[in-house]
């Protein structure tokens, strides 16, 4: 199955790729919800799907992650306009196994779309090199409580820009959102973990449990509030909550 970022687009990738006897085409709709809707009626074994299909900047990749939730599971080929290091780690996150770039030979997209159907990973020297380096960060804790887990994907990929030392605006510009809407997360990814600050954030997520809320003890000679780790080796962080 094909979805393009336009109907136009999305019918020549059908057209192109239908030439080749070994694939049976489906074209879907280039919008977010008719092409979970065609993935579910028509179960594709591979979607070539653009990163910028759906309803948002980030659409394609959240797209990947409904892809992948369905049953049977298909195997997804993100198109990418370039092979922005963004972009190729985001794709690789959502579940994508394969990225190809426009900028590649168009008959390598058979090929790529034959390898990820045979199981294999599809991804250029670079991309995969982008893919290494991400994975050689810390690994963030395991946001889950009773089975459930606390945080959506979006929350989580702010929560891992956070813990990668980002500001609000370099992380607006990576996950292309607002900064509005960052902060708006952030005040929402506060609220989930029971933390405070960005450092707390910070500490869940490299750490394997929640840390423990503080304890604000009252100085003599000073206005100001002294938070204290209820647990040895914590940090001490403020109470007050700033999303900045």
């Amino acid at each position: 199955m094909a979805a393009d970022s336009t109907a136009m687009s999305t019918q020549l990738l059908v057209d192109a790729l239908g030439r080749d006897a070994q694939f049976h085409m489906i074209e879907a709709p280039s919008s977010g919800a008719a092409v979970l809707q065609v993935a579910k009626r028509e179960k594709p074994q591979v979607v070539v799907l653009s990163a910028k299909v759906g309803e948002s900047n980030a659409g394609g990749f959240e797209l990947v992650r409904e892809l992948r939730a369905l049953s049977p599971s298909p195997r997804v080929i993100v198109l990418l306009d370039t092979s922005d290091r963004t972009a190729v780690i985001e794709a690789f996150r959502a579940g994508a196994q394969g990225v190809f770039c426009r900028t590649e030979p168009f008959r390598l997209l058979a090929k790529c779309i034959q390898c990820v159907n045979a199981g294999q990973v599809w991804a250029s020297s670079s991309q995969l090199q982008f893919v290494l380096e991400a994975l050689a960060k810390p690994t963030l804790a395991n946001f889950t409580r009773n089975g459930e887990s606390l945080l959506s994907a979006r929350e989580m990929d702010v929560v891992r820009c956070v813990a990668e030392g980002l500001s609000n605006r370099e992380i607006a510009q990576r996950l292309t959102l607002t900064e509005h809407t960052i902060k708006n997360y952030l005040f929402r990814i506060f609220d989930k973990l029971g933390v405070s600050s960005r450092v707390e954030v910070v500490l869940y997520a490299l750490g394997s449990s929640a840390p423990h809320p503080p304890t604000v003890l009252s100085v003599s000679g000073t206005a100001r509030p002294v938070a204290v780790p209820a647990k040895p080796g914590a940090a001490s962080v403020p109470i007050r909550k700033t999303a900045t």
